[in-house]
């Protein structure tokens, strides 16, 4: 079995694994995915949506995050981590939206990094959630996960990114990388990954086959 066969077939066990699953955190505009995915850096998602419903709340707009009192701003996501640099960041991608793009998020790779507080994966995130486009989320999960499987040997985030996109069909990559997530929380977790139960036992690399 070839590495690509290998990784679509672990695509297809994922999706009848885990049909429904989804970015975890909460969101109902555009720059709120951003905001919430940017605060969710050394964070967990659950901590992130507890702390986004004053926030959103509270700064309703992409003009309303641009002009927010620092200060202030950091209260409101004090409890999600390194709360200081996220709120210099939030206010300074907001208004580089505001004053560059009009207040909506741009569609490209190259121009999201542009925005503070964005790197590759948020980017991917919101290019794969809110405009559709193939991406490849690479956070924890997906490191773990990807190397036990045998999918790549990489650490590096980006060198995973392009090596899983020359495995995924690109139709799915956004979808599995969701379906990566779910599968890590439930049964491939860091210290006790549950191999006897996992759907994928038989082909994947840790626990099967060794080619």
């Amino acid at each position: 079995m070839t590495k690509k066969e290998r990784a679509i077939m672990i695509t297809e066990r994922l999706e009848k694994a885990y049909p429904d699953a989804r970015c975890s955190l909460n969101y109902k505009e555009p720059h709120q995915m951003l905001i919430a995915t940017q605060l969710s850096a050394q964070c967990t998602d659950a901590r992130v949506n507890i702390v986004t419903v004053p926030l959103f709340e509270r700064y309703r707009s992409v003009d309303d995050f641009a002009d927010a009192d620092y200060d202030e701003l950091c209260e409101y996501i004090r409890s999600a981590g390194f709360y200081r640099n996220k709120a210099k960041n939030i206010i300074a991608c907001c208004t580089r939206l505001r004053d560059v793009y009009g207040g909506e998020l741009p569609d490209t790779m190259e121009e999201l990094l542009t925005l503070a507080g964005t790197g590759r994966k948020t980017a991917n995130l919101v290019l794969g959630d809110i405009f559709g486009k193939p991406a490849i989320v690479v956070d924890t999960h997906c490191i773990r996960l990807s190397n036990r499987m045998g999918l790549t040997s990489k650490s590096e985030p980006e060198k995973i990114e392009a090596e899983l996109k020359r495995l995924i069909p690109p139709e799915k990559s956004t979808a599995f990388c969701h379906r990566l997530v779910a599968h890590g929380r439930a049964i491939c977790n860091a210290r006790r990954p549950k191999c006897e139960i996992c759907p994928i036992n038989d082909i994947c690399r840790r626990t099967g086959v060794k080619s």
